[in-house]
């Protein structure tokens, strides 16, 4: 991963911050994207602690389709480097299909999938750039076939269950192409931040489910 350049969404907390610190330690020139600035600016500040170097980080909802696609444009315009996107950003929801906003529902799709989705398709030229690029799509385990809903609502196995079908899609149509795509299908966990699970403590909000 020494010299990679690596693009992480949902990086501010849990599996994302996760990933975010051990990549920089492996060497992995990174940016950062999280709705949160305060979020992004902690687990920046480690990583700088940690290594001497701080990672590049964008506050960017995956919901604000004309935040999404101004980022991509940006970074195409300024032919930007990239070797790995991480699509890690998801929205949680649970409760009954009947009783959910249509707010909410519009929403979490387009944060889980429309965002996504725009996101990678901005940013796919760059990795077509570079030598050996990598996608990584952060599915969940109610994305894939006949999964148990357990705690997660309809809208949200929905939006995972696009995810998975995306990532599926795409692989094919970048057959050849020098960029490798992959899923993981993370279980229920507890987002715990990986400054402090050595003492158990930090323990947030479920992400994936």
């Amino acid at each position: 991963m020494k010299g990679r350049r690596v693009f992480i969404t949902g990086a501010g907390r849990g599996l994302g911050a996760a990933l975010a610190v051990t990549l920089a330690d492996l060497g992995a020139e990174l940016t950062l994207s999280a709705r949160d600035p305060a979020a992004l600016d902690k687990v920046a500040g480690a990583i700088v602690a940690r290594t001497g170097k701080r990672p590049e980080t964008v506050v960017l909802d995956l919901g604000d389709v004309k935040a999404v696609t101004a980022l991509t444009a940006q970074w195409q315009a300024e032919g930007r480097a990239l070797d790995l996107l991480v699509n890690n950003a998801s929205m949680w929801q649970s409760g009954d299909f009947v009783s959910g906003s249509e707010e909410d529902l519009i929403s979490l799709v387009n944060a889980n999938v429309t965002g996504t989705m725009l996101l990678t398709k901005g940013l796919l030229p760059l990795l077509k750039a570079s030598p050996a690029a990598d996608i990584i799509n952060v599915v969940s385990v109610s994305g894939l076939p006949q999964a148990e809903q357990q705690e997660a609502s309809v809208a949200f196995i929905a939006s995972k269950t696009a995810q998975a079908g995306f990532t599926d899609a795409l692989r094919q149509e970048l057959r050849g192409s020098g960029v490798r795509m992959t899923a993981i299908y993370p279980p229920n966990i507890e987002d715990i931040s990986p400054l402090e699970w050595r003492n158990g403590t930090g323990r947030v909000s479920r992400t994936h489910g």
